[in-house]
């Protein structure tokens, strides 16, 4: 199937998620993870209505953010190492893998008008993965709310393989009790149910580029 193909299937199945929670197509951002892929994929994407790009790294994204040729917004989905943040900020409109006050600092520092960012949050305490401890995040949400240059819109979380929902419902009551506005969860494989569980963004890429090699 065509790229076009595939992101028809995805609207089609986020349409129905939002039918079973009782909310609008227009709830919920699809955020097309295009990591390894090339540009002509990404413009591919965008020319069948995609808005949002996701990358992983900072590297691969500012070799291809160039040669893609239509607009759209880009997330950086992946870890980002403090000594990258000023290559980020020139190459993503939404970070979303804060995970650190001193990182959002960086991130201020370095850019020119305020950066829109999201808190990564450890959902299931998993210590090969980034972000801020659950216990953590009303601390961590206060702190960044202080510093001029970002704009704190939301929490971001990657669930432990297997039944995420019990994981998408504690992100959300997160996000909820400290008054934030955006929640980015949900892949290829389990966006359906992040959307019944609140999610205001999500990041789909095989579902939509097909397998990586």
């Amino acid at each position: 199937m065509s790229i076009a193909e595939n992101l028809a299937a995805v609207e089609a199945r986020m349409c129905a998620a939002c039918d079973r929670a009782g909310r609008t197509r227009r709830d919920v951002t699809l955020v097309a993870v295009s990591k390894t892929f090339p540009a002509e994929f990404v413009d591919e994407a965008i020319a069948a209505g995609v808005t949002h790009v996701g990358e992983n790294r900072v590297q691969e994204a500012r070799d291809k953010k160039p040669m893609v040729r239509g607009s759209a917004r880009w997330h950086l989905i992946g870890h980002l190492q403090s000594n990258k943040a000023k290559d980020a900020v020139r190459i993503f409109d939404v970070i979303e893998t804060v995970d650190s006050v001193d990182l959002a600092q960086k991130i201020a520092r370095a850019s020119d008008t305020a950066r829109d960012v999201l808190l990564q949050v450890n959902i299931g305490d998993e210590p090969q993965k980034s972000g801020v401890a659950p216990a953590d995040v009303e601390s961590m949400v206060r702190q960044i709310r202080t510093i001029e240059g970002v704009r704190l819109i939301g929490l971001m979380a990657i669930p432990p393989i297997g039944d995420s929902r019990p994981h998408f419902r504690r992100l959300r009551e997160l996000r909820d009790r400290v008054g934030l506005e955006h929640l980015s969860m949900g892949m290829s494989e389990d966006f359906e149910t992040a959307i019944e569980e609140g999610s205001t963004m999500v990041r789909i890429g095989r579902a939509i580029f097909g397998p990586r090699g």
